[in-house]
């Protein structure tokens, strides 16, 4: 008897083993996936977030891009945004003897660098733009150029845009020029020294010319040309400034700038790639992007071939000079503080 009633005590129980596993294995679930999304800005037509580069930063700091068309042309660009108000995210402005690449500032740089632009304008391993950092000033912008007048090669001074932290940790863009035979005095203009190629020079930049002269309360700063935006209008002083960088044409471009909710901006636009169809945009595209981006302030910096973005160890736009990037004596690091 006892033989015969075990296996069917043996077949009841491992039916309702059998059943118990089936039930759990259809009550268990698997939480939806979270897609990041953009927290530090809400993005123009046309712009997206970069999540997978995104999610590896801290919070206060994320990269877009745009790889559409923008006025009538295939455009990519590529922008980083950062919180100014978060105290553990670091702007450095850098200076090299020797001109090295973007992609080696970043790689060279001790700590934790989350991105790096390429910085002000120079001539072999010159410098021509401010670098100044934690208070010291390393390259000014240039103070005399030699430009035609009655047919006679004649000294100009220029004051030129510069973008800068000041002590107080705000951000600002100015006219400047270093006053004196040293570079340590920085002093900034509200508008710009009215100079004119082929015209007569103004007077050399003082503590009163041009009007409203100021010492320049600023800790760390990058100097470009020209400016592009400032209190929240287009302004392209271009021509005061005396810089010829294919305005009017379509290049490579890399610009700074801050909204006015304390974000702080670098773009950078992909150009001289005839083979994609990415030919770069001029001036006056550009600083309609940044003013869509919000900026109220915004600088241009040096372009063409020197225009390069490292984000996360990745260069993102390929360099103008035949796909090669070019070695650059200032750059912009974005950090960990």
């Amino acid at each position: 008897m006892l033989k015969k009633i075990f296996p069917l005590f043996l077949f009841i129980f491992l039916f309702s083993c059998f059943k118990s596993t089936s039930e759990v294995v259809k009550t268990t679930t698997t939480p939806p996936s979270v897609v990041p999304t953009a927290k530090l800005m809400n993005l123009p037509s046309g712009w997206k977030f970069s999540s997978s580069i995104s999610i590896n930063f801290p919070e206060g700091i994320e990269l877009y891009y745009f790889d559409s068309i923008y006025a009538g042309k295939k455009t990519k660009m590529y922008c980083i945004a950062y919180d100014s108000k978060n105290s553990n995210i670091e702007f450095k402005p850098v200076l090299s003897a020797i001109a090295k690449k973007p992609s080696d500032f970043y790689k060279e740089e001790s700590g934790t660098v989350y991105a790096a632009l390429n910085g002000g304008f120079f001539g072999s391993n010159q410098s021509y733009s401010l670098v100044k950092y934690n208070g010291t000033v390393s390259s000014a912008n240039v103070k005399v150029l030699s430009r035609l007048y009655n047919g006679v090669s004649t000294s100009y001074y220029p004051t030129r845009a510069a973008f800068g932290l000041t002590s107080s940790g705000i951000y600002q863009s100015a006219w400047i020029y270093n006053i004196g035979t040293g570079n340590d005095v920085v002093y900034s203009y509200p508008t710009p020294s009215p100079n004119v190629e082929g015209k007569e020079p103004m007077a050399m930049p003082t503590e009163s010319f041009p009007v409203g002269g100021k010492v320049w309360d600023i800790s760390s700063a990058i100097g470009g040309s020209p400016m592009l935006i400032k209190s929240g209008k287009i302004n392209i002083t271009d021509t005061n400034e005396m810089i010829v960088i294919n305005n009017t044409t379509s290049r490579p471009r890399s610009a700074i700038g801050y909204t006015n909710n304390n974000l702080v901006l670098l773009l950078a636009v992909e150009g001289d790639n005839p083979t994609a169809g990415y030919d770069g945009i001029n001036l006056v595209d550009l600083a309609n992007i940044l003013s869509t981006l919000g900026c109220q302030d915004a600088i241009n910096l040096d372009g063409g071939g020197s225009t390069s973005m490292v984000v996360a160890n990745q260069l993102l736009v390929r360099p103008g000079d035949n796909g090669v990037e070019r070695p650059v004596v200032s750059a912009i690091l974005i950090k960990k503080k």
